[in-house]
């Protein structure tokens, strides 16, 4: 069973030879560049100056001696969105934090000393505005040819040569996450009531460029792709974001819209990923047409990974939550802790399929390479269909 077939078969929620695995297939299970060159050294690879693919969570493309070496089963050759916008990194007055500007006019700013990944500082639609104000921020054109240039011939190495599982993921981030970053938090939240024409104005607007995107690449990849990465996180630690009641008269129609789009021109699984505590919401996903859940924030309330495979096993594929990254992977923590919350989460969301291995979001500066590859180990042993462990 090569690495599409290993992944196509979890997706449709049958056990192929072995768990699937991802690392570097999306921006949200990827791994920081710091940890990257560690893991580099601790494999005994040839030092090589990163590819950075994600600036502001500063996340390492992984090469293909690592993807080889790990046995990585996923790929993703989405265009980028700077594939005609070129960030232009620039020092802040007093020198203290390095900063830019993306092409939705966010600004974003890392501090020299110490900076692991860009925070937000600056947001175009903040202040008083009105819809007049809305109607003249121009979004980036989604089907800019220069966002597509050599994308077909990528996804046919993926699948012809390497045989592994093609991703494309969005041109942006979700439509929740970019009504908020380009109005602001405070701003945004108290317009969803208190101003909900502008909120709607707003969020109206990047449901169409997504929508344009898609179409776009549609037309360029026919039905080659597997899996359709979107995102919008909409939860937190202890609890939603946004109320489930808000979520269903404002967002989720959206979000229909979108999914109802992705699977009329295509047969590819649709991935949303949505930190936290989404629970709540999780049948009305089911309902407008979610496949498969990331990243299984097992740490969140409400979020134990038993239990979701239990209630929601059957409707979604769980991609992601194989070990939780807050309360076990990093450098406090020791390889057999990894190994012990890896056996866990493989016991419980691995039956039937409906599973493909990723850590609970991106992997983190300061996870050592030994609690990777402690992960790793265990993936590979107790992730076997072929007579289960446990």
């Amino acid at each position: 069973m090569n690495s599409r077939e290993r992944v196509l078969t979890a997706l449709n929620h049958k056990e192929p030879d072995r768990v699937p695995f991802d690392m570097g297939g999306t921006v949200l299970t990827g791994i920081n560049v710091k940890a990257y060159r560690a893991l580099r050294d601790y494999l005994g690879l040839p030092r090589v100056e990163p590819t950075i693919v994600d600036v502001v969570q500063q996340l390492a493309r992984v090469d293909e001696d690592v993807v080889d070496r790990l046995g990585v089963d996923v790929e993703n050759v989405s265009p980028r969105s700077s594939a005609s916008f070129q960030i232009e990194i620039k020092e802040m007055e007093g020198g203290k934090y390095t900063y830019f500007y993306d092409e939705y006019g966010i600004g974003w700013r890392m501090p020299k000393v110490g900076g692991l990944y860009y925070d937000m500082f600056d947001h175009p639609l903040s202040g008083d505005i009105d819809e007049w104000d809305v109607g003249r921020y121009v979004l980036p054109d989604p089907t800019n040819p220069a966002r597509f240039a050599g994308v077909r011939e990528a996804a046919k190495r993926v699948l012809e040569e390497e045989q592994r599982a093609l991703i494309v993921g969005n041109i942006s981030a979700g439509i929740f996450e970019m009504y908020l970053w380009t109005r602001g938090f405070q701003r945004g939240y108290s317009d969803l009531i208190g101003n909900p024409a502008l909120s709607q104005k707003i969020l109206r607007g990047f449901t169409d460029m997504q929508l344009a995107y898609w179409d776009k690449i549609f037309d360029s990849l026919d039905d080659m792709i597997d899996v359709v990465q979107l995102a919008d996180d909409f939860a937190g630690q202890h609890d939603m974001l946004i109320s489930p009641n808000s979520y269903r008269k404002y967002l989720k129609p959206l979000h229909k819209e979108i999914f109802d789009f992705i699977h009329s021109r295509s047969s590819a699984k649709i991935f949303l990923h949505s930190c936290g505590s989404i629970r709540k919401v999780i049948p009305d996903l089911i309902e407008i047409g979610l496949d498969i859940i990331n990243p299984v924030q097992v740490s969140a309330a409400g979020m134990d990974s038993a239990e979701l495979k239990r209630e929601y096993g059957r409707d979604l594929t769980f991609w992601g939550g194989g070990v939780d990254t807050q309360r076990a992977f990093d450098e406090n923590h020791t390889p057999e802790e990894v190994r012990e919350d890896v056996k866990r989460r493989v016991a419980d969301l691995m039956p039937g399929g409906g599973f493909v291995f990723a850590t609970v979001h991106n992997i983190l500066s300061n996870v050592p390479p030994e609690n990777i590859m402690a992960m790793w180990e265990t993936l590979q042993e107790y992730g076997v269909y072929t007579g289960y462990k446990f």
